[in-house]
């Protein structure tokens, strides 16, 4: 009955210590379509808007400056874009938008 204790005992140990993995999950931005950020399928259309917001500011003079409330309305106004174009790619519906060009 020890024994079977003390083999218990080890095993939960070394359940315990054992190195958890984690999933590494990269998303090119560039291929996520209309359907796939306004229907929440690759992540929250908040999350994207401000990597969006973050990529073309750094491409257009590097400002660091985030109004959140005008952040907010411009990914509602894409998501309102998306829906009506589900195949558009969503940084071709940001540039044709906001006339960000690459």
């Amino acid at each position: 009955m020890m024994k079977a204790k003390a083999i218990l005992l080890g095993l939960m140990l070394c359940a315990i210590t054992a190195p958890v993995g984690h999933a590494q999950v990269t998303i090119d931005v560039a291929k996520i379509t209309c359907n796939q950020f306004a229907t929440y399928k690759i992540a929250n259309p908040e999350n994207i808007a401000l990597w969006l917001s973050g990529y073309h500011k750094g491409k257009t003079g590097g400002n660091t400056l985030v109004d959140p409330q005008a952040l907010k309305a411009k990914s509602t106004e894409v998501v309102n874009y998306c829906l009506q174009h589900p195949d558009t790619p969503v940084m071709q519906a940001v540039e044709t938008l906001f006339g960000i060009s690459n």
